[in-house]
């Protein structure tokens, strides 16, 4: 567990700061320069008001957000009160009342007790990962995934429909806000509803507003199958706890938000805001794209301000190669790679020195447009030889072993550069590919380390690395995963 760096008790550190993806560490700035405050993510670089999101008022305290972040790390054994304040450093008066908060406001619950060294035994206290949830977002050249997350980061429903990123801001918007509402609608459908409450949730048409369809039900306990485009993550716990019921009084009615009939349910989750990721560049600050390669139309449009406008949640934008890399990061990937997403572009995400580095201007990772050969192919980007155009033709002719070598010219690039210690592959045209791509990068790189052992692997966490860090962006600031100063 790393050190937690605290001033008069509470963490400190300034707005804008990068993620820090080291367990434990509360230090400085949040992922995305806000922090999350009245249980909704605030600050220079999340669109969105107060009391859209979720309402968690005990998220206000940087101390409660070192001690969620112990209750996750501990998992269902749990940890008791004296452990907690043994490892942030707060008195166990702190600590209790912190935690007598997280209890009251569900995130946090019993797990039992423990024997102690003396004196009764201890009770243990572990996280409600159903108490909040957070939508992560990957917006792809031709594609669009949406995944829901809960506290702990598991993966309860996702949605994979194609998308034309070139045909224009408000269709781009809406089918996202459909995706949003369907991936919403569907983890509440999944739950397995205990005490005879009633859920008329509308998947199909899944459109922010759209009304509710008749009949639709779901019996006390019964799992309901998921609708169409969406599958449901095995395992995924029921977003109704148990014991919830549908308040007197309450009905469906023309035009509700699915989150609105979410509300009508007691213990029903919370979505914390939404991360969205999409190809660079970008000013994650601003929330703004940059001359994304091949759609330039994007160029300065307030994507972030738009999409909280239609969601009514708090957003965050970044980029996708970022996101993913927070994501792994996140999973114990280290705190020193390289993560280098191939699908229908190239990028990376580095992570140095346990943080995020997104660079000055959010530029960072834009590994794929690096020349390697002068007289190259034309980029869509307009310069030649871009490590992108060279990669994406081979693959399109089927020489992968061409593209792999391609690539692997372009790490090893990296590897000297940056010093980092492993490297990560992942995308869709990887993981189609995956041992031909591990063994082809990784004979570049060792031909080219001069000695030195760099691991090169496929990236681990599931088929939506883009998708599922993009829910991070969220939630690590919830846990006080930051840094002292930005690295860029």
């Amino acid at each position: 567990m790393a050190d937690v760096e605290r001033r008069n008790g509470d963490v400190t550190g300034v707005a804008g700061g990068s993620a820090a993806v080291t367990s434990g560490t509360a230090t400085g700035g949040t992922v995305t320069g806000g922090a999350a405050t009245g249980g909704t993510v605030t600050g220079s670089t999340v669109a969105g008001t107060a009391g859209a999101g979720a309402n968690l008022p005990v998220l206000r305290s940087h101390n409660a957000a070192l001690v969620l972040d112990l209750l996750r790390a501990a998992g269902d054994a749990g940890i008791s009160r004296l452990e907690l304040a043994e490892r942030t450093g707060l008195t166990p008066q702190a600590v209790s009342k912190i935690t007598a908060r997280l209890r009251t406001e569900g995130m946090a619950t019993e797990a039992g007790r423990r024997a102690s060294t003396g004196g009764k035994p201890r009770t243990v206290l572990r996280l409600v990962p159903s108490a909040a949830s957070a939508v992560g977002l990957h917006l792809d050249r031709d594609e669009l995934t949406a995944v829901l997350v809960d506290l702990s980061g598991a993966l309860v429903a996702v949605r994979t429909v194609p998308l034309d990123l070139g045909a224009g801001a408000d269709r781009v918007i809406e089918t996202a806000a459909v995706q949003v509402d369907a991936v919403r609608a569907e983890a509440l459908r999944a739950a397995r509803v205990r005490a005879g409450a009633r859920l008329d949730m509308p998947v199909g048409a899944g459109r922010v507003g759209v009304a509710p369809t008749a009949g639709t039900s779901v019996r006390a306990g019964a799992p309901v199958p998921p609708g169409p485009g969406t599958s449901v993550a095995p395992g995924a716990e029921a977003s109704v706890r148990a014991g919830a019921s549908v308040r007197a009084g309450a009905s469906l009615r023309s035009g509700m938000r699915p989150d609105l009939v979410a509300g009508e349910c007691d213990g029903a989750p919370d979505v914390l805001g939404v991360g969205v990721a999409m190809p660079g560049p970008l000013d994650h600050r601003a929330g703004v794209p940059g001359r994304v390669t091949g759609f330039p139309e994007w160029e300065g449009f307030p994507l972030r301000e738009a999409l909280a406008a239609r969601l009514q949640l708090p957003v965050v934008l970044d980029k996708d190669t970022n996101a993913a890399a927070l994501g792994l990061a996140l999973r114990g990937a280290g705190d020193s790679f390289a993560y280098l997403h191939l699908g229908t572009g190239l990028g990376a995400g580095l992570v140095l020195g346990g943080g995020l580095h997104r660079g000055a201007r959010t530029g960072a990772g834009e590994f794929g447009h690096q020349v390697i050969q002068l007289d190259g192919p034309r980029c869509d980007c307009g310069n030649r030889g871009c490590i992108e155009a060279l990669c994406l033709a081979a693959v399109a002719r089927g020489d992968l072993p061409e593209a792999a070598r391609v690539l692997g010219a372009g790490a090893a690039n990296l590897v000297g550069l940056l010093d980092i210690d492993r490297v990560l592959l992942g995308g869709r045209t990887i993981a189609a590919h995956e041992a031909c791509f591990v063994r082809g990068v990784g004979a570049v790189v060792a031909e080219r380390a001069r000695g030195v052992v760099i691991p090169v692997t496929a990236a681990e966490g599931g088929p939506h690395p883009v998708a599922e860090g993009a829910a991070q962006l969220v939630l690590a600031p919830v846990f006080g995963h930051r840094r002292e100063s930005e690295l860029g």
